[in-house]
């Protein structure tokens, strides 16, 4: 009797999830790449995405920043080992399709303005929830470079 009841129950999540697993492995690849600290993490990301989008130029990718990461989008941002400028890889980024988001949370709570970032950000009301609800809901890949 156990035993039919396991089978009962895991028939019942295939059908469930199988429409979502399909949908995940028959459309294009989508990707969050989350960004929490642009000094580490900030060149390394941009290139990596760079090599994500060469070799897979068809893949959908959102770039969601909060805490120390939305530096990467602020104006005049820069790798400080390297001195190498973010805005001119974020734009032609931008223009391969990829999405960039700043954390509104972080804004408020660095006292941050919208104006401050390069033209290439958006915003986002929280960035741990955006990342969570595209992971979840909108079957995203994570990657945290």
């Amino acid at each position: 009797m156990k035993k039919l009841i396991q089978l009962i129950f895991v028939a019942i999540l295939s059908i469930g999830f199988g429409p979502i697993a399909h949908a995940q492995l028959t459309g294009p690849t989508k990707v969050v790449y989350h960004i929490d600290d642009a000094e580490t993490q900030g060149l390394k990301g941009l290139r990596n995405i760079r090599n994500h989008l060469d070799v897979s130029p068809q893949t959908t990718i959102i770039v969601v920043t909060h805490a120390n990461g939305v530096d990467l989008l602020m104006e005049g941002g820069k790798d400080k080992k390297s001195n190498v400028e973010y805005a001119p890889l974020i734009g032609a980024l931008k223009s391969r399709g990829v999405k960039f988001e700043v954390c509104e949370i972080t804004l408020k709570n660095r006292n941050l303005k919208k104006d401050q970032f390069t033209l290439d950000a958006d915003f986002t009301p929280s960035g741990v929830v955006r990342v969570a609800d595209l992971q979840y809901k909108d079957g995203f890949a994570y990657i945290k470079p």
